[in-house]
C-alpha cells in the first residue's frame, strides 16, 4: 500500500512538473503578457516594444475619400503558444473587435499573420506576411485587387516603434508601391502600469 502512494505521488509530481515546463512562458500573474521562449526564433524580438497595453486611437476612410470620427481602442500583445509566438487583441469603444495570431517561419525568414474580427466571421482566417525592415518598421503584405480591378497589395505597416508606443496604418498598394492608398491608421500610446 504504501508502496502505491508513494508510486502515485511520484506520478503526480512527474504530471505536475512536465505540466510546468511546457507553459514556463505563457501569460501568468507574474508575466501577464507571457515571455518569449529563449528556443524560440529570435525575430520574436521585432515585436519586444509592443508587448503589452497601448491606449489608441484608430480611423477608417469612408466610402467617399474623407476619414471617421477616431475611436477609442486598447492594443494588447502578449506572448503564446509558451512564448513561440505573439497574439494581439483590439478592444474598441465601437464594439468591432480583431486580434491576430502572429508566428514568426524560420525556413521562409517572414511573418505570417492570421487576422479574425467580429466584424467578418470567414471559416478560413486572412493572412499576411512580411518582415521587419532596417528602418525598424515592419511591414506585412496580402494580395488584394483594387476596386478598380488593379492587382496590388494590402500593406500594413507599424511605425514609430517606440517604449512609449506605435503607429500603424493599412493602405492598398500597387504592384510596384508607387500608388498608395491609406485606408485605415492608427496611434498608440503604451500604458505605463
Amino acid at each position: 500500500m504504501k508502496t502505491n502512494i508513494t508510486f502515485v505521488l511520484l506520478l503526480i509530481t512527474g504530471f505536475l512538473m512536465a505540466q510546468e515546463m511546457h507553459t514556463t512562458y505563457e501569460p501568468s500573474k507574474q508575466f501577464p503578457f507571457g515571455r518569449k521562449n529563449p528556443i524560440a526564433p529570435e525575430q520574436l524580438s521585432d515585436f519586444d516594444m509592443l508587448i503589452g497595453l497601448c491606449d489608441c486611437a484608430s480611423e477608417s476612410r469612408n466610402a467617399d475619400g474623407s476619414w471617421q470620427e477616431p475611436v477609442s481602442m486598447t492594443w494588447k500583445f502578449k506572448y503564446i503558444m509558451n512564448g513561440m509566438a505573439i497574439q494581439d487583441e483590439t478592444l474598441k469603444s465601437d464594439g468591432r473587435h480583431s486580434g491576430s495570431i502572429r508566428q514568426f517561419n524560420k525556413d521562409s525568414l517572414k511573418w505570417y499573420v492570421h487576422y479574425f474580427s467580429t466584424g467578418s466571421v470567414t471559416p478560413v482566417l486572412p493572412s499576411w506576411e512580411g518582415t521587419k525592415k532596417t528602418n525598424g518598421n515592419i511591414v506585412l503584405y496580402r494580395e488584394q485587387k483594387a476596386p478598380n480591378g488593379m492587382d496590388g497589395y494590402y500593406r500594413l505597416t507599424f511605425y514609430d516603434i517606440s517604449e512609449n508606443g506605435y503607429k500603424w496604418v493599412g493602405e492598398w498598394v500597387d504592384k510596384d508601391e508607387s500608388t498608395v492608398f491609406p485606408t485605415w491608421k492608427i496611434q498608440c500610446v503604451k500604458r505605463k502600469d
